[in-house]
């Protein structure tokens, strides 16, 4: 069985002259990333992977230090990769309530009312994950993941609930 990654962050820039990296990712990941060993990036269509020397957080990006990459030249190369880690290590991090992006993409959205559409994607715009609903009207909605809109949802039926808020989906 072969397996399966997901995204991380993407390599931003180079950091300084030592090697180092700028690490883009989603907001409040920074404790799922500092317990990481190594990651992978992806490179002719085959995963190749990093050791993490240490990560360091700033107020937007972290700055990620690789085993063996010690100057400037040697991280540029990296400059626009995107890193992953193994779903199964992924997996590991998640609490009771938390579920990877690519679970949600496909689900059906139900309220009170019935079916209301399916996730086609899942943003963030820096306070909340968002959920990107098509509805049956063919509009996409964007409806913030938290637990006031989307109470529940439903793996085995690979559905999510969310309570009808009044110009919500249109």
């Amino acid at each position: 069985m072969s397996n399966k990654y997901i995204s991380i962050g993407k390599i931003l820039n180079f950091h300084g002259v030592k090697g180092e990296a700028k690490l883009g990712f989603s907001k409040s990941r920074e404790d799922f990333i500092s317990k990481l060993d190594y990651v992978y990036y992806l490179l002719d269509g085959e995963y190749h992977k990093l050791l993490i020397e240490y990560v360091k957080f700033t107020p937007k990006t972290a700055i990620i230090k690789f085993n063996g990459i010690n100057t400037l030249d040697e991280i540029l190369k990296y400059k626009g990769s995107v890193l992953f880690t193994e779903e199964t290590v992924a997996r590991e991090f998640l609490d009771e309530d938390e579920f990877l992006i690519d679970e949600l993409v496909g689900m059906e959205v139900y309220s009170g009312e019935g079916l209301q559409g399916v996730v086609v994607g899942v943003s963030n715009n820096g306070a909340s994950d968002l959920l990107s609903v098509k509805t049956k009207s063919k509009n996409i909605c964007l409806v913030p993941f938290v637990k006031a809109i989307v109470p529940k949802i439903d793996m085995e039926t690979k559905r999510i609930y969310i309570n009808k808020i009044e110009g919500l989906l249109y």
